[in-house]
Order: structure tokens, then sequence, then C-alpha cells
């Protein structure tokens, strides 16, 4: 019965030995995964400030202005008034409720309240 007990011991200490192996290896790769992924996101982040700085850039009121400027007889743009902007009386508001009844949102669904 001993030398029974003494190789399943042995075993299962080996079998942990394997887990404990690759788990080990498969943790260190992980590791290795999450740095590339932070690498590419840092890249990522300095890419996306770069095209928002070109942005900025090249959306200064000024070169906008000799843009049109110089595309004026094809695009025909001009600069915006106050008078192209409707007023509040153009404004469209939802219809009023139907015969003053108003829904108690407390209520059921369908049940309206005079």
């Amino acid at each position: 019965m001993r030398p029974f007990l003494y190789i399943v011991s042995f075993l299962a200490v080996m079998f942990l030995a394997f887990w404990a192996y690759r788990e080990n290896y498969t943790t260190q790769n992980m590791l290795k995964e999450v740095s590339s992924l932070n690498r590419q996101i840092a890249d990522l982040r300095t890419r996306l400030a770069m095209q928002n700085a070109e942005w900025a850039f090249l959306n200064r009121p000024d070169r906008l202005q000799d843009l049109v400027n110089a595309n004026f007889d094809r695009l025909q743009l001009l600069p915006m008034t106050a008078a192209q902007f409707g007023g509040p009386e153009q404004v469209t508001y939802p219809p009023e409720p139907l015969f003053g009844l108003t829904i108690d949102p407390n209520a059921a669904q369908d049940e309206l309240i005079p």
C-alpha cells in the first residue's frame, strides 16, 4: 500500500509541477501581449494628438478665408450673417395635449387624468 501512495504522490507532484510550468509561461505570454497592446495604445494616442493638431492647423480661420477667396468663382461661398438664421417664432413646438388632458407618469400607461 505504501509504494502505491508514493507513486500517486509522485504523480500528483509531477502534474502540479507541469501545471505550474505551463501557467508561468502562459502568464509571461499574456504580460508580453499586454505590454504590446499598451505600446499600440500609446502610439495611437500619439497619432490622434498629431491628427488633432493637423486638424486645428488646417482649420485656422485665416487659412479658410484665403481658400474661400481663392475658390470664390467656383464655390460662391459667402460669410454667414445673422439674417441667415431663423427667429424664435419659426421654431416648431410639440402640439398641445388633446382636450386639456395630461398623462400621469405614475398611472398606468393608457390611463389619462382630466
